[in-house]
């Protein structure tokens, strides 16, 4: 294992996992809910955070494709993976200028921010197999996935502390110390991105004279491969699969805050019951990487989705903050598991010259799939004036992603895509 790319690359995930944990699920919900939404019907509050979810990863998966086609023709992922984290990190650090009843500006930096925390995950995750070897990919996707516990965690409870005691940080208010958690997300992220800027490198590639622009090349490329993903039959299943399951997935990170405050429970426990998801899942997402060794990778993501079915069903019902707590620990037990066992499974089956413009496919089926679960959410929030039908109906999408998945065949999948690789490299030194 390369230590210093390896440890460069899960630095990254522990600084940009702020953004997931302080701007998506645990602090801007509540103070979307509560300032920049005040004077709102509550049900419409909810709603509203659940269409700018939508927005905001409908413009990153109409754009995942398209960057990664650029990125493996112009070997430029991390200028990308830089332009878009520093459009996240200036998102979040604006959002302290939102005041009371901006839900349209906090929405438009959210939007913002999303497609730069998004956007760069696309270029991050295609990394993954230049950093690791095929035998130890699981595991340090898991890492990964572990670091960002760790560092979206140890930030957020450090907010927590803040937002909950502002004067032992000498600031005046709750509000103000809200204001500056949403400054440090900005700040974390860029001070560990730092070591993946300066010590990862992409491999070299031969030289292709450009006739054409890179827009209009890249939206070629992402015809093309339209067309030739049909040729890996069991990596386009596992995308289905992973489509339908990781929309329940998603809408849960991004809507579980604002469905407990619909229903009445304090604001301090819903972020404290996030930090818990936080620390629950760095042990888990270590034991998800040791059990799919033991297990296979299919069958610990399969074990993931049916305990996500449960959270699902009991979430329906909850009541109070306890239940909250429950669940925010049956969450953080299978959340890392399940995306990081799903990067590892899906880099098996990429073709070795294909891992960006094939993770841009990763990331359109994830964002595009990350758009119905909000959407549905807030529609049938705004119908009802209720979210717990909304949170029931993702049942559906746990459910159909577990049954295509196990029609998956994850080794022949890999097998196709050396198969592919190799028949490749013969054209091009027969050429």
């Amino acid at each position: 294992m390369k230590k210093k790319p390896v440890l460069s690359w899960v630095f990254y995930d522990f600084g940009n996992s702020a953004f997931a944990t302080t701007m998506m699920a645990a602090v801007l919900p509540v103070f979307y809910y509560d300032v920049a939404a005040a004077g709102l019907k509550e049900s419409l509050a909810a709603s509203y955070w659940g269409y700018t979810q939508s927005i905001a990863v409908l413009i990153v998966a109409v754009l995942a494709p398209v960057l990664g086609a650029i990125s493996d023709y112009s070997a430029a992922k991390k200028k990308f993976l830089m332009f878009f984290a520093f459009m996240g990190m200036l998102a979040s650090m604006l959002m302290a200028f939102v005041g009371e009843g901006d839900y349209l500006l906090a929405s438009v930096l959210m939007v913002f921010g999303t497609i730069g925390y998004s956007g760069g995950n696309v270029f991050y995750d295609a990394f993954l197999p230049e950093v690791a070897e095929e035998d130890t990919m699981d595991k340090v996707s898991a890492w990964g996935f572990a670091f960002g516990y760790i560092g979206g965690g140890v930030l957020l409870a450090i907010n927590l502390l803040m937002i909950m005691q502002p004067g032992l940080f000498g600031i005046t208010d709750t509000l103000m110390a809200t204001r500056l958690a949403f400054v440090s997300v900005g700040i974390w992220w860029l001070i560990f991105s730092i070591p993946l800027f300066k010590n990862i490198f992409e491999e070299k590639k031969v030289k292709q004279k450009r006739t054409k622009s890179f827009a209009r090349i890249g939206f070629q490329r992402v015809s093309t491969t339209f067309k030739e993903i049909r040729q890996y039959k069991q990596l386009l299943l596992f995308l289905v699969a992973f489509w339908l399951f990781n929309d329940g997935i998603s809408t849960i990170i991004k809507m579980a805050t604002v469905y407990g405050r619909d229903i009445g429970i304090g604001s301090n426990d819903l972020i404290l019951a996030l930090l818990i998801t936080q620390f629950v899942g760095i042990p888990f997402t270590f034991f998800f990487g040791w059990i799919a060794g033991k297990i296979t990778a299919k069958n610990a993501l399969s074990l993931s989705l049916v305990v996500y079915i449960i959270i699902v069903i009991i979430g329906y019902f909850m009541t109070s903050a306890l239940h909250f707590y429950l669940l925010a620990t049956c969450v953080g037990m299978v959340q890392g598991g399940a995306q990081s066992l799903s990067r590892s499974i899906f880099g098996r089956m990429v073709p070795g010259d294909r891992h960006a413009e094939f993770f841009g496919f990763y990331g359109i089926s994830s964002k595009f799939a990350a758009i119905f679960g909000p959407f549905l959410f807030a529609l049938v929030g705004q119908l009802t004036g209720s979210s717990r039908l909304g949170i029931l109906a993702l049942v559906v999408f746990f459910v159909a992603g577990l049954i295509l998945l196990q029609k998956v065949d994850i080794e022949q999948g890999a097998k196709d895509a050396k198969d592919q690789t190799k028949l490749q490299d013969k054209v091009e030194i027969h050429t």
